[in-house]
Parts: structure tokens; C-alpha cells; sequence
């Protein structure tokens, strides 16, 4: 009897359009195609057919490098705009952090309420507003 393992997390199941690519797949390979094609052409007029297929591979490599890295289920492009707004950001980060106890006193006494200062414990560790 065929055994077939189903994924539990059906999201990172990706949709096959035609020839079993993804949609993705299928138009980065169809732009290697129309880049790569046309330098191979016009190349091998000029220089030898090993040199022409050498330029056309250094031509497309980095389209198919885009088209199948994939990191944590994220494409290039994004792992490069993360890779350069890391870059373009401050290198110190200085921590800020606002305390919920350091409140303005206008402002609460507008919203009505008892600032903590205000608050104390009673016999019986219970908070009670003096």
C-alpha cells in the first residue's frame, strides 16, 4: 500500500501552475529565458560559441538565483530589502522604554484616575485608595 506524507502546516504548500513550477518560477525562468537567449545570439557572431555560452550562463545566473532562493519562506527581493534597511539604519540603538507609573498628573486627573503615589497596601495585601 503507497504511504504519502501530508504536510501538518498546509501553508508553505506552494501551487503548481504548469510543468510543476510556481507561478513565480515560471515567469523568472521565462526572463532568463528572453535575456539570455538574445546575448547568446548576438554573442556568437562576434566570439566563439564556448565564450558566448559562458556570457549568456553570467547573464542568467542571477535571475535564477532570484527566482529559486527562498529563506524563511520569503523570496530574494525581501531578504534584500531587510539586508538593506539593516545597512541604511542607525548602528546605536539607544533603549527607551516609558513607564506606566510616571503618568501626567493632568492627564489623569482629567481621566478620573487615582495615580499610584495615591495607592497603598492594606492589612490584608489588598490595594485600597486612601
Amino acid at each position: 500500500m503507497a504511504y504519502v506524507k501530508v504536510p501538518k502546516d498546509l501553508s508553505k504548500v506552494k501551487t503548481k501552475v504548469a510543468l510543476n513550477l510556481t507561478k513565480r518560477q515560471l515567469i523568472g525562468f521565462s526572463i532568463a529565458v528572453l535575456l539570455g537567449f538574445p546575448v547568446y545570439l548576438l554573442c556568437k557572431n562576434f566570439l566563439s560559441t564556448d565564450i558566448s555560452m559562458i556570457l549568456m550562463s553570467i547573464v542568467v545566473l542571477p535571475i535564477l538565483f532570484a527566482t529559486l532562493y527562498e529563506k524563511d519562506n520569503l523570496p530574494f527581493e525581501k531578504h534584500l530589502a531587510y539586508i538593506v534597511r539593516f545597512h541604511k539604519a542607525q548602528k546605536i540603538r539607544v533603549y527607551k522604554s516609558k513607564s506606566i507609573y510616571n503618568t501626567d498628573k493632568e492627564k489623569d486627573e482629567i481621566k478620573g484616575i487615582t495615580p499610584i503615589s495615591k495607592m497603598a497596601l492594606s492589612t490584608n495585601r489588598r490595594r485600597r485608595i486612601e
